[in-house]
């Protein structure tokens, strides 16, 4: 039965429900009484060392002797879908795990889906009738079964390990008398049958269900209404489905809560005992124009580097470690969702506002605690030397990257003159930021020169517009100081042999390489390297097309071919910014790994070992089940050993960057709804655009004004029959030789908005060549376009012997170096040879957070 849904809007038919039982009244089961379910029955085998009989069975699991009739019937079933097998005494075991794949079940709107296996190896298709027994996420155990006509190897589920839905989001229908539930995760085959109401949920609304009845082949899932979030044009509703569809955290723990209550509102003096004051140093913070935590501060001066010149640059950054404990309230709450995640208009914190926006933001006229790396560079940026120390500082000003860019642009200009007092140290660190530009272009990390976007949103949380956001010097210059502080920390973990998170990011994949290569042929460019270059072959390539009209679609096909950046202890350096080693040290108000970066610093200048200690009461994302790692503690346990170092922060590796991943994928999902609703009233309209994507199933095209995307279908195309070509990315009709390939201009018609799917049909008007618009100057002065807007940071050289006190420059800061606090002479860490690239640039963080590039 088709639903009446106006979010769906356009000439094309909208898609037909999915199929749910057809009467709702059917009783589960044609026995009068209840059956164990195939995990009831495995869980009793897997927990028994010995085969048993079916009867032994039936009496584990308290069934009487005249209800075992369907008891039976379902053990044949599982027999001959290869769960359980009969030895040859007629005993029930499990089917011998070796032949068994295990995995995560990742499914399709269109019904069938696939497992993801654990080995890394192909994933295994699974077909529309393996998908009625589970959802999206699950984990399973399957065995292949054969392969589908397209070759792809086919599975047949055998056991689900781990249910990943417990609650599910969606909105409310009736069909046929019944309510059923349409979830917004259209990954979710299943409309769910509501069996109890108890908050009076209306049809339409938008609501969260607990499920009480897991699918089957034969029977939907079935659940209980939690929670009634609002209707589904209330504002911000699309934040509200987001943060519960992906899992995301958005509210606080009453304990956590409660110990933010419990700190103190400003500094104290207890505080800063023991600490460098650096309270009548000129530290300023730099961000955005509505950034509302400031976790870093920096501040630079010349000195006489040897015989030459250089510049001592300070970066403090917010002493959240203070505050938050480990393994106390406010810390397993930060450690459960691992970062801030950013939407229009609205922030779901790491932590507290108490903290987050108050106690540990570097906000101006106030004292902070602070964590400090004083560094030593050279006019040629490289770091000579630095240092790590708990301090306390008073920001002098609080800066906005458009302020800074007018000051450096015009310094005789109206925003200099009002910042005279700061001027002298503003010119510093523009000094200080050349320097290490120029040792990032001589070390060859891959600059890529990206247009990335901002959404204005109106009172209602709706677009007004998008548009470009304009890069300028003083986004560079604080990423330049945050990347030198960056890998000094990693450095300092590294150097003192203590395990930590380091941001890694390997090199491309053989198979990335490969069809990279052959796409680049197609263009007349080439890169170079062999079959392992480095990250300065790709930076020349970069070079090479940043002048072309078409440079925008060239660097996204290379940005594809590059590996995400994860977090991991096991250092293999970062191959697109050409470090050796590297990790995040300069935002614990917003990421965990930098917090645990803090903490390990302290233990290194304590003397001590920092070891993380995962209570059983946290959960982690690392993709093993909750039973699985209760088993894992448990051996541990019973075997008297202590967890491996290594194992618990492989563990956070994983958790943090899983939950990164979540994180963007939720901020994606909102300015995809939120670009949809922007274009249900532009139905009919034509815009002119640009080929950014081509698939088996049409091209995708982004439109010149509006920065956003659609897809024309391949039967928008015209008459002809098209094949995709992998190698040349493009579409090629057999019978007139048409091509469509990436930055083709086109002309195109609004046909179709579907909120549901977040998806936006293009009807081709005209492939003819479109004149491309004419770019936008940059309003800044002071943009350099030499420059990019890439960072890295710098080389770092070891010292010969060790560092007197004169290598050290004097300095303003009252009370000096802190007895003990010795500088540290660098280690080797110029460009990562053969090794590893860019983290893939992630989509601006809309309001809230200033979009700084993820590194």
């Amino acid at each position: 039965m088709a639903r009446n849904d106006d979010r769906i809007i356009g000439c094309k038919a909208p898609q037909k429900s999915r199929p749910t039982r057809k009467n709702t009244t059917t009783p589960l089961s044609k026995y009068p009484y209840p059956i164990p379910s195939r995990e009831e029955i495995l869980g009793v085998l897997r927990t028994s060392e010995t085969p048993h009989a079916a009867n032994d069975i039936a009496e584990a699991l308290s069934i009487k002797r005249q209800e075992r009739e369907g008891f039976f019937k379902r053990l044949a079933a599982m027999e001959r879908d290869g769960q359980i097998r009969l030895d040859k005494r007629g005993h029930y075991q499990l089917t011998h795990p070796s032949n068994f794949v295990a995995g995560r079940v990742q499914g399709h709107r269109d019904g069938f889906g696939f497992l993801i296996r654990d080995d890394g190896q192909d994933d295994l298709f699974l077909p529309n009738g393996e998908m009625q027994k589970v959802m999206h996420n699950d984990r399973v155990l399957a065995r292949i079964v054969g392969y589908d006509r397209r070759g792809r190897p086919e599975g047949h589920i055998v056991e689900v390990t781990d249910r990943a839905n417990k609650r599910v989001i969606g909105r409310l229908v009736n069909e046929n008398g019944a309510l059923i539930l349409v979830p917004e995760d259209k990954r979710i085959g299943h409309d769910i049958l509501i069996t109890q109401n108890p908050k009076k949920a209306k049809v339409g609304q938008v609501v969260s269900v607990d499920l009480t009845d897991f699918p089957s082949r034969h029977s939907q899932p079935l659940g209980r209404v939690v929670e009634v979030i609002g209707d589904i044009d209330d504002p911000g509703m699309e934040i509200e489905i987001a943060v519960r569809k992906y899992g995301v955290p958005h509210e606080f723990s009453d304990a956590a809560l409660a110990s933010a209550a419990k700190l103190p509102d400003e500094v104290r003096p207890v505080d800063i005992r023991h600490r460098v004051d650096l309270r009548d140093v000129p530290l300023v913070t730099i961000d955005g124009e509505d950034a509302r935590d400031f976790d870093d501060a920096v501040y630079c001066e010349p000195v006489s580097v040897g015989r030459g010149q250089g510049f001592r640059l300070l970066v403090a950054i917010a002493d959240v470690s203070h505050y938050v404990r480990p393994n106390e309230a406010l810390d397993i709450d930060a450690l459960d969702r691992s970062t801030s995640v950013y939407f229009p208009r609205r922030v779901i914190p790491m932590l507290p506002e108490k903290l987050s926006n108050g106690l540990c933001s570097l906000n101006p006229d106030v004292d902070r605690c602070v964590l400090v790396c004083d560094m030593v560079i050279t006019a040629r940026g490289e770091i000579k030397a630095y240092q790590f120390y708990p301090g306390v500082m008073h920001s002098a000003a609080r800066l906005t990257y458009t302020e800074v860019a007018a000051v450096l642009t015009n310094t005789k200009g109206p925003e200099a003159t009002k910042r005279a007092d700061i001027l002298p140290h503003l010119q510093n660190l523009y000094g200080v930021y050349k320097a290490l530009h120029a040792a990032r272009q001589k070390r060859g990390a891959i600059d890529f020169d990206t247009t990335e976007t901002y959404i204005v949103v109106n009172s209602q949380g709706k677009i007004e517009q998008i548009v470009p956001r304009h890069r300028n010097d003083a986004h560079r210059l604080i990423e330049e100081c945050m990347l030198a502080a960056n890998v000094c920390a990693a450095d300092f973990l590294k150097r003192n042999k203590h395990p930590g998170l380091y941001r890694v990011h390997a090199g491309p994949t053989e198979e990335k390489l490969e069809n990279l290569r052959a796409f680049l042929r197609g263009v007349g460019l080439t890169l170079t390297g062999g079959d392992k270059p480095h990250a300065s072959d790709y930076a020349a390539l970069i070079a090479q097309i940043r002048d072309r009209p078409d440079a925008q679609m060239l660097q996204s096909m290379v940005l594809r071919s590059m590996q995400q950046a994860v977090y991991s202890p096991d250092n293999i350096g970062h191959f697109g910014l050409a470090y050796e080693a590297y990790a995040h040290f300069t935002s614990p108000i917003r990421r965990y790994p930098d917090l645990l970066t803090h903490r390990a610093i302290y233990a290194i200048l304590q003397g001590k070992k920092y070891l993380p200690d995962i209570g059983h009461d946290v959960s982690l994302s690392t993709g093993l089940t909750k039973a699985a790692r209760e088993m894992q503690k448990a051996d541990d346990t019973a075997r008297g050993r202590a967890r491996n170092s290594v194992a618990i922060w492989e563990e956070l590796g994983l958790h943090c960057s899983s939950n990164e991943r979540r994180a963007d994928e939720a901020s994606r999902d909102v300015e995809a709804w939120l670009k949809c609703y922007f274009m249900r009233d532009k139905l009919g309209e034509e815009y002119g655009g640009m080929v950014n994507g081509v698939t088996t199933f049409g091209i995708f095209v982004q439109l010149d004004s509006l920065f956003i995307e659609g897809l024309v279908h391949v039967t928008e195309l015209g008459s002809d029959y098209f094949q995709y070509d992998e190698i040349k990315n493009e579409l090629r009709g057999e019978r007139t030789g048409i091509r469509y390939r990436m930055s083709d201009r086109v002309r195109v018609q609004v046909s179709r908005v579907d909120l549901d799917a977040r998806k936006i049909d293009f009807r081709l008007v005209r492939d003819t060549p479109v004149k491309p618009p004419v770019p936008r100057s940059s309003s800044s002065v002071g943009d350099v376009a030499s420059v990019g807007n890439g960072a890295a940071g710098p080389r770092i050289r070891p010292l010969m012997g060790s560092m007197s006190d004169d290598d050290m420059p004097s300095t303003r800061a009252r009370g000096g170096t802190k007895k003990g606090a010795a500088l540290t002479a660098g280690a080797r860490g110029g460009a990562a040879k053969k090794r590893g690239a860019a983290s893939k640039s992630s989509k601006p963080a809309s309001q809230g957070r200033p979009a700084r590039k993820k590194r």
